[in-house]
């Protein structure tokens, strides 16, 4: 149960708790949601790419939701960033033919925010939350009767005129996304009854990834030339489909237009991705390992300030995959440079003694 803002309910003619405006939320895509150029993000399970296990399940699942006439139990997406965890909410709401609401955590602040939020919604509606680890304690409180039991419980008034109401929410699908699992509250992640985690994605399956967006986008691209591009993503679609765009910029330029193997190699070298998919931040963190610490353990603080970079930034979005390519290793005393990494730079690793 919660107490109201002031400003935030009004009661109507029949005594019920209304919302006057609903913040952060939208039916609509979001900016984030929408390609400058055109929408790569695939509308429905056939056209979604990867993640077989995931998919199949899905299909499944929404298909006997739709069967039952009821809506989708609700759903916790998890993983690295760029997996296609906000893509699997379009495609949840598509297949169910349900409209999609989107917001996130840090966008609802109050829980009187998320009163006006869940009052909007409309039978059969999706709601989506990203990044929804970072949800307050008192908003995650109001969230568990309406995920339950579809209803909140919420004080009008204050002293001996306070009143109780409680307030029927629409059957919806709450669609959770995080990238931090370990940070969920344990009531919350208890509340979705069905989860899953996102694995990064082989070079196959990249490949047609590229390919289907080279043809969205109308750029010429072999097998390959796409391959090449999968093979530095880092196992990530996000990426992958951004370095298709830089390299159909360079292919513009300094080519016939046409993405090759040869045209792909080139053009990322020339944006300073190598091989193995690093970028030159990548490359300054192995550095900074490999030759400014000679190899020692080295605290993330310190790396983060030997490189100039956010030490959660270098946890969440460099350290996964530099630790995936066996790179960089967690031991005790800090984070460490293995033989790999030494020998990836062309710098002669500190002897035993």
């Amino acid at each position: 149960m919660w107490e109201a803002d002031k400003d935030d309910l009004f009661e109507d003619a029949g005594g019920r708790a209304r919302r006057s405006e609903a913040p952060s939320v939208t039916g609509e895509l979001t900016e984030d949601d929408l390609d400058v150029e055109h929408s790569l993000r695939p509308a429905n399970l056939v056209d979604y790419i990867g993640q077989d296990r995931i998919r199949e399940n899905l299909r499944v699942l929404i298909a006997a939701a739709k069967d039952r006439g009821e809506t989708l139990d609700h759903v916790l997406f998890s993983g690295p960033p760029g997996l296609g965890k906000t893509t699997l909410a379009n495609v949840v709401a598509n297949e169910m033919g349900a409209r999609l609401h989107t917001t996130s955590g840090p966008a609802i602040g109050r829980t009187g925010d998320l009163a006006a939020i869940l009052t909007n919604l409309e039978e059969g509606d999706v709601l989506f939350v990203d990044e929804i680890h970072r949800l307050s304690r008192q908003v995650e409180e109001v969230l568990y009767p309406a995920m339950e039991d579809f209803f909140l419980d919420i004080v009008i008034g204050k002293g001996p005129a306070a009143r109780s109401i409680r307030l029927d929410v629409p059957h919806f699908t709450l669609v959770g996304a995080t990238t931090r699992t370990g940070l969920l509250t344990g009531p919350l992640r208890d509340r979705f009854g069905i989860s899953y985690r996102l694995d990064y994605y082989d070079v196959a399956d990249l490949s047609r990834i590229v390919e289907r967006s080279a043809r969205i986008l109308g750029v010429d691209i072999d097998g390959q030339g796409a391959a090449e591009i999968a093979s530095r993503s880092r196992g990530t679609p996000r990426l992958a489909n951004r370095l298709l765009k830089r390299v159909r910029d360079y292919a513009q330029v300094r080519a016939d237009g046409a993405i090759t193997w040869e045209v792909a190699a080139e053009a990322l070298s020339f944006f300073e991705i190598d091989e193995m998919g690093l970028d030159w931040m990548d490359a300054k963190i192995l550095r900074a390992l490999c030759e400014t610490f000679r190899g020692r353990p080295v605290g993330l603080t310190t790396i983060a300030s030997a490189v100039g970079e956010d030490p959660s930034t270098l946890e969440d979005v460099y350290e996964p995959y530099l630790m995936q390519r066996g790179l960089v290793i967690r031991t005790p005393q800090g984070r460490q440079a293995t033989l790999a990494a030494f020998e990836h730079l062309g710098v002669e690793p500190p002897s035993a003694g």
